[in-house]
């Protein structure tokens, strides 16, 4: 990221969250080009295949709490569980 995207990012996130919910709408909007066509099926199909192994209970939910933590622990360079 240079050093203008870097300042347009900082004041984007200076603004409101309904404010930066709608620049965050708009610039996907803008990708809508670029985006693979066949993104949809691909995404249902790995939602599907994710609720089936939810359903066979080969995989565990945890709490939102949790996994914030252990996703804020890693943007900060830390591994904690």
């Amino acid at each position: 990221m240079n050093a203008s995207q870097k300042k347009v990012l900082e004041e984007a996130l200076r603004l409101p969250a309904e404010a930066r919910a709608a620049l965050a709408g708009r610039l996907m909007k803008s990708l809508e080009d670029s985006v693979d066509e066949d993104a949809e099926a691909k995404w249902s199909r790995e939602i599907a295949r994710r609720v089936a192994d939810l359903d066979k209970g080969k995989v565990k939910t945890i709490p939102w709490s949790v996994a914030r933590r252990q996703i804020l622990g890693r943007s900060r360079g830390s591994s904690k569980r």
